[in-house]
């Protein structure tokens, strides 16, 4: 599933291409792409038809377009294959195409294509935050999100995310350190690969308990997740097959620096011991034996 940034290239993609045009259809292809858009796809078409989009946002694994009204907005996740190209109008239609939106100028179409039609597409109402308690609120903490997607946490590539809140939220889970990193409620925008790669970078193994970790450690961890993020995000994300391209179908190439990811058996990048694959929530958790010990069992 594409992570914070694979979302992150898509969207710079779509600020550059579709900002400040004006949407002249909307034509639904497949039901599930907008299931969660409630009144159908009808209703969908209808409401974006003459909207102007303003510009293009994110928050973890989600992005949306904000109209020009600044009360609504279209929101997009894509799941485990969705894609949102730009292509020229005259262009072959893609086998897997869900969603065809065109321009009043002519220019290029935005398509939304889905293989394994896991992503989806609506339209919402934006909301702003409240401020918290005792802070006037930034110009970042007042950004109008998306009502479906409010309650997620911030991401640690975002300017207000807080440090020391999510350092306290950690240390009090007594989950796995790994699972809490999952949990978009306390940081989005993680996901399989980048947690493993985290993990790697600070020798904390998976299954190591969030409440066992010392301040020090978490501040350490969450500065590698801010620096695996971004390496990725400047090689263009990862991509492993062809289910995730940017706008323009190019794939990234942050799957050559991996150091533990998918790369079972081969040699640990800082040690030499062989990386080994374990199951984990019915995926799979990568990490070296030697660098990243398992945990001893609590009594």
């Amino acid at each position: 599933m594409p992570e914070l940034p694979e979302v992150e290239v898509v969207r710079r993609g779509l600020e550059r291409w579709v900002t400040g045009r004006t949407i002249a259809s909307a034509e639904v292809l497949h039901p599930r792409a907008v299931r969660r858009h409630v009144p159908g796809g009808e209703e969908f078409s209808a409401r974006l038809k003459g909207r102007e989009i303003a510009q293009a946002e994110r928050r973890g694994k989600y992005l949306w377009l904000p109209f020009s009204d600044g009360q609504e907005a279209l929101l997009a996740h894509l799941g485990m294959s969705g894609q949102l190209l730009v292509v020229e109008p005259d262009s072959p239609l893609e086998r897997h195409l869900r969603v065809r939106l065109t321009f009043d100028d002519g220019g290029p179409e935005l398509r939304f294509v889905d293989q394994r039609t896991f992503g989806h597409l609506l339209v919402t109402d934006l909301v702003r935050p409240e401020p918290r308690p005792g802070q006037a609120g930034t110009a970042e903490e007042e950004r109008p999100v998306p009502g479906t997607i409010a309650h997620i946490a911030k991401d640690p590539m975002e300017e207000s995310f807080d440090e020391d809140e999510f350092t306290r939220r950690l240390r009090a889970r007594r989950s796995q350190v790994k699972r809490a990193l999952l949990d978009q409620s306390l940081i989005s925008g993680v996901g399989n690969i980048y947690a493993d790669e985290s993990l790697w970078r600070v020798k904390l193994h998976w299954a190591r308990p969030a409440n066992a970790l010392s301040r020090p450690k978490v501040e350490e961890l969450l500065r590698a997740i801010r620096a695996v993020l971004g390496e990725a995000l400047l090689q263009g994300g990862t991509s492993f097959d062809s289910l995730y391209v940017n706008v323009n179908g190019e794939s990234g190439y942050f799957d050559r620096a991996l150091a533990v990811y998918g790369r079972r058996d081969k040699p640990c990048r800082r040690c030499g011991t062989p990386i080994v694959r374990e199951p984990f929530m019915n995926r799979s958790s990568y990490s070296c034996p030697r660098c990243q010990p398992r945990p001893k069992a609590r009594s």
